[in-house]
């Protein structure tokens, strides 16, 4: 079953990458393919030592002396200035870009500079899923399973290229969590990308003033272009689910009306946590002047939104005209803004390799919590082990003049409680 999104999450930060399907295939997901493909590019435009005469370093400048939005330090911006976009000619860059879908490859080709900041977005989604589920059955672990215990021989040919593996194979609200944060993973880089100059075919955004604005201040600055991260991320995430051919109202179109729902949920979720900033200007802070512009939230500030839309989510169903509909009358129906379902998750405790899980045994947890993290929920009932562990620490600090920190180390004793 192809997922529209996963390209998104074709790069795994600090695991190892291994090869990838060298075609694309409809009944695949583009998670199990490209993976080194996408890193290599990525990693090319990271290490680039300029970006020549091009004009993103003079509207960088012009965002910076125009109170334009952001509070980065001028290290992380030298940082980001570091990408190229003088990337090898875009045709022989998409074709080495396995796993991607015939319009996919042909948006590359138009666009193969904003394939750098995709690898961005698919790392902050990975990232982020794996921050907002650590303490929950399933981890959004990105571990291949050909290297996990659950592995068998017939099925490491097949997963050996999985990020996540079968569980992202039926319609579950894990599912859908991936598939919205890793839109909004790319409309957010993209969106920063735009604002920073670092792509030739964007710029500051252009959204419009806000009706509620003070009359007194300045729409302007140079804010996050969302508009053009949205556009771009709503047609490469979604050409894929909308070039399959699936037998109408069954479970396989369903899914990709799934899909679909939750990639546009995921990019609304962006938009929807943005906010207005201003910054005044004038002669020793008498704010003589304020100028005021569109600027992201933090994306762990999205994290946490579509999390709780995760816990909210709305089961649903095909219904005879081929569309989604709740499968429980009794249940609101779930706005554009919400995620929504097919399946239901499978069992995480235990250790499935037909399903991709690989169970709670020896996950850490919290024994004094009543929450999804302690010992009882998150062990399934089996119960726990108790380990001591000894970790060192800075203490007794003292500043002795001038200028100077010294301080002891202390050693620690901590119970650390473990899965059965």
């Amino acid at each position: 079953m192809a997922l529209g999104l996963l390209l998104l999450l074709l790069v795994v930060w600090m695991l190892p990458i291994v090869a990838p399907s060298a075609t694309f295939s409809r009944s695949s997901t583009w998670i199990h393919a490209g993976l080194q493909d996408l890193a290599r590019l990525d990693a090319l435009a990271l290490r680039a030592t300029s970006i020549g005469s091009s004009s993103a370093t003079r509207r960088h400048h012009h965002r910076r002396h125009s109170g334009g939005g952001g509070n980065k330090s001028e290290e992380q911006h030298r940082d980001e200035l570091l990408l190229l976009r003088q990337l090898p000619p875009s045709a022989s860059i998409c074709k080495q870009l396995r796993g991607l879908s015939p319009g996919q490859e042909k948006l590359c080709g138009l666009s193969q500079d904003h394939m750098p900041w995709v690898a961005r977005g698919a790392k902050s989604a990975i990232d982020e899923c794996q921050h907002q589920f650590q303490h929950r059955r399933w981890n959004c672990s990105t571990t291949t399973l050909a290297d996990s215990e659950v592995a068998t021989d017939q099925n490491k040919k097949h997963q050996a290229a999985a990020i996540f593996g079968p569980v992202l194979e039926s319609g579950s609200r894990e599912t859908a969590f991936v598939h919205a944060i890793g839109a909004a993973g790319l409309v957010y880089t993209l969106a920063r990308a735009c604002r920073d100059g670092q792509l030739s075919s964007c710029g500051c955004s252009r959204g419009s003033r806000p009706k509620d604005l003070n009359r007194e201040w300045i729409w302007g600055g140079c804010g996050d272009n969302l508009e053009y991260g949205y556009k771009f991320a709503q047609s490469f995430i979604d050409v894929r689910e909308r070039e399959q051919r699936h037998k109408r109202r069954s479970h396989e179109h369903g899914r990709s009306l799934v899909n679909l729902h939750n990639n546009e949920a995921g990019r609304r979720a962006v938009i929807k946590r943005s906010k207005v900033t201003c910054k005044c200007h004038g002669v020793s802070g008498s704010c003589s002047l304020i100028t005021c512009w569109q600027q992201l939230a933090s994306f762990r500030e999205i994290g946490d939104y579509l999390l709780d839309k995760y816990d909210g989510a709305t089961e649903v169903k095909v219904n005879r005209r081929g569309r989604l509909s709740i499968k429980d009358p009794r249940y609101s129906l779930p706005t554009a803004n919400d995620l929504v379902y097919l399946d239901d998750s499978p069992n995480y405790c235990f250790a499935n390799s037909s399903l991709g899980s690989l169970g709670t045994r020896g996950r850490t947890c919290n024994r004094t919590s009543t929450g999804i993290d302690g010992c009882n929920l998150l062990c399934c009932g089996r119960g726990y082990n108790t380990q001591k562990s000894i970790i060192s620490e800075r203490c007794d600090c003292k500043f002795h003049w001038c200028c100077e920190v010294q301080c002891s180390t202390c050693n620690k004793s901590l119970d650390v409680y473990t899965c059965k």
